[in-house]
């Protein structure tokens, strides 16, 4: 446990799984936290836990993302908090859903969570961020970014994420702010139950703790990585992706329609 406090970090989602981890582990190392998720009673019970175990200071905010009244309540309280130095947006609704059968009122939720309350409590503590010359932004985005099997919905929504913070990336650069984008694969959490899926039926040597997941993602934060692949055993194929990718993009480009597509 370090005892330098290094400022305030906001988490969302925090109350269960992967944010609760977050919360656990920044306190460890000297973060006082805002806690928001739905459950205040849940909220609460964590907030407890960790004042009395790193004796850090702990507010909640209980909040439902998807709600604009709400999301805009978060936004003003942690714009207006200039010891904040970080944020992570764990918060994220998921679902199998397919387009011609999917809620929309539920496909609305899922991208007012994952998307738009993401970029703007992002919005909301940049500026400071940049102003101050410290601290970073943490994106929890997903593998199927990258994989549409489960639904093109949750898939696009985490696109976006990784997409957003890439671009964040280059923006931020040499302000001293760091952006990072977190791709986990099936994580153990109740995130899967909530979503409808069963990830027992996932073979077992592809499902990691959620312990597992946040220490391997703040080695990678605080090794500056831009892109951080828990479950990828050979960091090269991260470059080797990204770098195709870019020269698949520069070759987009032409005056006129390829010959191909001649009349």
């Amino acid at each position: 446990m370090s005892n330098q406090n290094k400022g305030t970090a906001v988490i969302t989602g925090a109350s269960s799984g992967i944010g609760a981890v977050y919360a656990d582990r920044l306190a460890g190392q000297g973060y006082d936290l805002v806690l928001v998720a739905r459950r205040a009673d849940r909220l609460e019970e964590l907030a407890q836990k960790l004042r009395y175990a790193y004796r850090s200071k702990v507010s909640v905010i209980s909040a439902d993302l998807a709600d604009d009244r709400d999301v805009r309540r978060v936004e003003q309280a942690i714009s207006a908090d200039e010891s904040v130095t970080l944020l992570v947006n764990n918060a994220g609704i998921g679902g199998a859903q397919v387009v011609a059968t999917a809620d929309a009122d539920l496909a609305e939720r899922m991208i007012k969570v994952n998307i738009v309350a993401l970029t703007r409590l992002t919005r909301a503590v940049l500026p400071g961020l940049i102003a101050r010359k410290r601290g970073a932004i943490v994106n929890i985005a997903s593998v199927l970014a990258f994989d549409t099997s489960f639904g093109g919905i949750y898939s696009g929504t985490k696109a976006y994420v990784v997409n957003f913070t890439e671009a964040l990336q280059r923006e931020v650069a040499g302000t001293g702010v760091k952006a990072q984008v977190v791709l986990p694969g099936a994580t153990r959490t109740e995130f899967w139950e909530v979503a409808g899926s069963d990830i027992d039926k996932l073979p077992k040597e592809i499902i990691m703790t959620a312990d597992d997941l946040v220490d391997a993602a703040l080695v990678g934060l605080a090794r500056g990585e831009a892109v951080t692949a828990p479950g990828l055993a050979d960091a090269a194929k991260l470059d080797a992706f990204l770098s195709a990718r870019q020269g698949f993009y520069g070759s987009l480009h032409a005056d006129k329609p390829a010959a191909r597509y001649a009349a």
